[in-house]
């Protein structure tokens, strides 16, 4: 009769365990959101959360496989790794999501590990840092990075295998991106270096009228922007280039914004109608400084002679038409400003 009744005992609380969710759940927070929702996406599933009014949110999905999803708030967005049994509590800013997600609950740990390789991968691949290494230092730089991810991926035998296998496979694709990006902008800044000649243009046509060459801004620094109106990455660039403007006015420095749109991608095989748009962009975004268009876009002397194969591309010139720095930093960088001191501007 003992044994019918611990065997009973133990059937009910096998019964009673609880079986393993086959759904995700997920809810917390997000202070000075940009929208009434957010949303969580990836390759095959989209799914949306209304926000309540204080930024509150909780919902459940249920996926076919461990995943890393975007997770969006307006136009910011920040990764979030998700897996059936998960039930975590996020809490954020919109204002900088990446930085101030904190996870907690069941799934948390994988999670704050993602959030923080993140922003491992982000201070050791600092763009200022390895832009303005040697090219031997760079390689240096490159093996110690390379040491330092590993470990970092190597660290925590308790993470799921889905995310340290997906950060040690992308790391040498993502390491040879910056290596051959960095090398080439190196290898330029070797060709030119502080003090040498720097290639110039005559004769570009000026938004204001008439045509502008380098000649004519002798006896002041320039800090030349090579963009175009398609170029995303450039159009971002403008804020911090209208702020340096205006904090510069009356300094001894030119802003100098010089077009490659060209007509085949601006224009559909017309210049005229890639110049409109260039002059269109001029009028809606309010752009300040010397406004001038290439005379052959990516073909033109000054293009080919700094060799830039990409834009937004800066170059800083002194007031002798030396180079300062063939591949300056860009506006919203704070080193910029830090070589405008340097230089006493």
């Amino acid at each position: 009769m003992k044994n019918i009744f611990v065997f009973l005992c133990a059937l009910a609380i096998v019964s009673c365990k609880e079986e393993p969710k086959d759904y995700v759940t997920i809810s917390g927070k997000i202070s000075n959101k940009s929208s009434d929702s957010i949303l969580l996406r990836n390759r095959t599933l989209t799914k949306t959360i209304l926000l309540g009014e204080d930024g509150s949110f909780s919902d459940t999905l249920k996926i076919s496989q461990p995943e890393v999803f975007g997770f969006f708030n307006g136009n910011v967005a920040a990764p979030v790794f998700l897996k059936n049994g998960f039930d975590i509590e996020l809490k954020a800013d919109a204002e900088n999501l990446e930085e101030t997600m904190e996870f907690s609950g069941a799934g948390s740990e994988h999670n704050n590990y993602l959030i923080e390789q993140l922003k491992l991968e982000k201070e050791l691949l600092d763009q200022d840092k390895l832009s303005s290494l040697s090219s031997e230092g760079l390689k240096e730089e490159m093996k110690d990075i390379r040491n330092k991810l590993t470990t970092f991926y190597n660290r925590d035998k308790n993470i799921d295998s889905t995310l340290t296998n997906m950060a040690k496979n992308n790391l040498d694709p993502m390491l040879n991106m910056y290596q051959n990006y960095f090398a080439e902008s190196i290898a330029v800044r070797e060709q030119f270096p502080v003090g040498s000649p720097s290639p110039t243009f005559e004769n570009y046509e000026n938004y204001k009228g008439g045509t502008t060459s380098l000649a004519d801004l002798k006896g002041k620094y320039v800090y030349v922007d090579v963009w175009a109106t398609w170029c995303g990455p450039c159009i971002a660039e403008i804020p911090s280039l209208k702020k340096l403007e205006a904090d510069y006015q009356d300094k001894n420095i030119q802003f100098l914004s010089i077009s490659i749109d060209d007509a085949m991608r601006s224009g559909g095989g017309d210049l005229e109608v890639a110049k409109n748009k260039w002059r269109t962009m001029i009028e809606e975004k309010n752009l300040v400084g010397i406004q001038l268009f290439s005379d052959k876009n990516w073909e033109s002397d000054f293009v080919k002679n700094y060799k830039i194969n990409g834009i937004p591309r800066f170059i800083l010139i002194d007031p002798n038409g030396n180079v300062v720095d063939a591949n300056a930093p860009r506006p919203s960088s704070k080193k910029l400003v830090e070589l405008f001191d340097s230089l006493n501007i």
